[in-house]
């Protein structure tokens, strides 16, 4: 073997950081089955066109090929698949599913970012109502607070809104895409250029601003009246608007914003985005919304869906890591087994010492910190 390292973008997770991170799926797949959820587990390894709806400059997936040649990655999102499973195994709706693992996606060499990722979520799916929508806030919103965050922020928005004032705008199509690429990638020169020949109309106070249309809810909102009326626009603002209401009234210890100047999280979104964070990471602790086009890249069946995951190492990071305590090593010979396990099951911070001799036992607990008990005195 030449090369021992690890690939980059990989690590391997001992101990207290392993424990810790299986406690926090135990407590959030309780959480999701106490609701109602159940369980579905997907293949690693996935043919690459399941991925194809994805952002490839997000989601670079690593790739290899199967014995017949047919491209297959390593999954860089736990979403499709569920759709997937959906469109070729004839379930029956509307279902409420829950999932866990580690997905992949190739970031750009000295990024700081790894390149393998623990999510854990749930996907709703054929249910059309904003009900589906807040029954996946509640589940992120009581897991942080399982997890002890009292920091959150709920970041609102929406896939349709940027396109749907666009469209309504009076400028050439043309126009119209390079004003949504401006806007998205914040290049102001760029952006005020394009919106120069509606100055003087009834959409110039909101343009002017729509580049800094984040942060406080009430304040975009207020933003976004001073447009003329846009019937489609109106759903959308009455969900997040009852959205907002709904978290406030749910989880008040909670801060709600908004923003409506970021492109979709996904190509396949439609509706209501939320990401959760707190102060002391620009990380996401979970993100989620709703893709009522989830089946259709599989099947040409519109069926609406829901979802949210977690970001499991974030949670991890988080997370207050007790210092481990030194146990109580047992030492005994060989045919003290079953009096060994007696111990064992009578003591709660304990495990069997293997040591060949006595010494060996001593100077074992001696560098862990551990009570030696020996059981061989007992002769």
């Amino acid at each position: 073997m030449t090369n021992k390292n690890l690939p980059n973008g990989t690590r391997d997770e001992l101990g207290t950081q392993a424990e810790t991170k299986e406690a926090i799926e135990k407590r959030l797949f309780k959480g999701f089955r106490q609701r109602g959820f159940r369980k579905l587990t997907t293949p690693v390894l996935e043919y690459s066109d399941v991925f194809k709806p994805l952002n490839a400059n997000n989601y670079r997936p690593y790739q290899l090929l199967d014995e017949q040649g047919e491209p297959l990655v390593l999954r860089p999102d736990l979403t499709l698949p569920v759709a997937r499973v959906m469109s070729t195994t004839g379930v029956d709706l509307p279902v409420k599913w829950y999932y866990g693992g580690d997905v992949f996606r190739v970031k750009k060499r000295l990024s700081g970012s790894y390149n393998q990722l623990t999510q854990a979520g749930i996907e709703i799916v054929g249910y059309k109502g904003i009900k589906a929508d807040w029954e996946c806030l509640v589940v992120a919103l009581a897991g942080c607070q399982e997890m002890g965050i009292q920091d959150l922020t709920i970041e609102l928005s929406h896939a349709k809104f940027v396109d749907v004032v666009i469209q309504t705008l009076d400028l050439p199509q043309p126009t119209k895409d390079s004003l949504k690429a401006a806007l998205y990638a914040k290049d102001l020169n760029k952006y005020n250029s394009l919106c120069s020949p509606l100055a003087n109309t009834a959409y110039s106070k909101f343009l002017a601003e729509w580049p800094w249309l984040f942060g406080d809810f009430d304040k975009a909102m207020r933003l976004v009246k001073t447009m003329p009326e846009i019937a489609e626009l109106q759903q959308i603002i009455d969900d997040l608007t009852a959205t907002k209401a709904f978290i406030n009234q749910q989880f008040p210890d909670y801060k709600v914003t908004l923003d409506l100047s970021i492109p979709s999280p996904q190509t396949y979104y439609t509706g209501m985005a939320f990401r959760g964070f707190t102060d002391k990471s620009a990380d996401y602790l979970f993100s989620g919304g709703r893709y009522d086009d989830l089946l259709t890249n599989f099947q040409k069946v519109h069926v609406s869906a829901v979802g949210v995951a977690f970001d499991v190492d974030s949670l991890v990071e988080r997370t207050v890591v007790q210092s481990e305590k030194p146990v109580t090593l047992i030492y005994f010979n060989q045919d003290q087994w079953q009096l060994a396990e007696a111990k064992l099951r009578e003591l709660k911070n304990a495990t069997l010492c293997l040591a060949d001799n006595l010494a060996a036992a001593q100077r074992l607990a001696t560098s862990t910190g551990s009570q030696l008990i020996d059981l061989t005195k007992s002769r």
